[in-house]
């Protein structure tokens, strides 16, 4: 009998994903020893790439808030792409993402980056028109299914029904925003899905890692790269200040270190995570 996911190497789940995108970060992480996510959150696009140039050789993926750069062009996705492909990671556009977004306008999501999210709140429709784009380009999709900050309501039923939504969807939904694994939701009442069963891996992306803090004064609750990988069984941890600091970022060197700091926090915990796989399977 196969390990549970959690207890699965990122090497192993790569070899058995259908999803591109999936597939390709999951390799990614394995080949980079990395489960760490940057999120560049600023509004200056040479600050933004500074910060991405620093970090990227520490991390498997860059989430970005694109329509918050103020001074956006065609030429700072190139640069982007071009980062990401110097230094070996995917593109994650957190964006809640409507089809038109995700096709056209000003910023073309789905041209250049490799996962991006929804809510489920608008309902499956909202999956299914998202992947009528994103699946023929190889893109994948995660739904927020938890959230880090105090007094969430994305919680309980709102995350059973993520669940189900992407139970529906595994071609294209390849995991969750969450706090900790979601494999023993059970399906919703109206839904005629099963529970998880072996061919079941969604990827769970985490935000709220925090080394040196455990909350700030805006509701944001912060768990160690220990708590999320180990303890609670998640694939990816975002971490976006605590790496690149406040305003316009720290020097490069600061950034630099302080992403390999995360990137070994985060790789040793999985390791020990997949240790007690290998005795179960020993």
């Amino acid at each position: 009998m196969a390990a549970p996911v959690r207890l699965q190497s990122y090497a192993t789940r790569a070899s058995r994903h259908s999803n591109p995108a999936a597939k390709a970060l999951l390799e990614v992480m394995e080949r980079k020893k990395s489960n760490l996510c940057v999120s560049v959150d600023v509004t200056k696009k040479e600050v933004f790439l500074r910060i991405v140039e620093a970090a990227g050789p520490s991390v498997c993926l860059v989430k970005t808030h694109i329509d918050i750069i103020e001074d956006f062009d065609e030429d700072l996705i190139a640069r982007l792409t071009e980062l990401s492909k110097k230094h070996d990671f995917l593109i994650f556009e957190d964006r809640n993402t409507v089809v038109l977004q995700y096709s056209r306008g000003v910023h073309k999501i789905a041209s250049w980056s490799h996962i991006t999210n929804a809510h489920p709140v608008p309902g499956p429709g909202i999956v299914k028109g998202l992947a009528s784009v994103g699946l023929p380009l190889g893109r994948g999709l995660l739904l927020l299914a938890e959230m880090s900050s105090q007094g969430t309501l994305a919680q309980g039923e709102y995350t059973k029904q993520a669940v189900t939504m992407a139970r529906a969807h595994r071609d294209f939904v390849i995991g969750f925003i969450a706090m900790k694994r979601l494999d023993d939701q059970e399906p919703t009442a109206q839904s005629n899905l099963p529970v998880a069963g072996e061919e079941e891996d969604f990827l769970i992306l985490t935000p709220g890692v925090g080394l040196d803090t455990k909350g700030d004064g805006m509701g944001q609750q912060y768990k160690t790269p220990r708590e999320v990988v180990l303890e609670r069984g998640c694939d990816v941890i975002i971490v976006g200040r605590g790496i690149y600091g406040k305003g316009d970022g720290a020097d490069s060197g600061v950034i630099k270190a302080e992403a390999e700091r995360y990137r070994a926090e985060g790789w040793q915990a999985y390791e020990e995570r997949i240790a007690k796989g290998s005795s179960l399977s020993g």
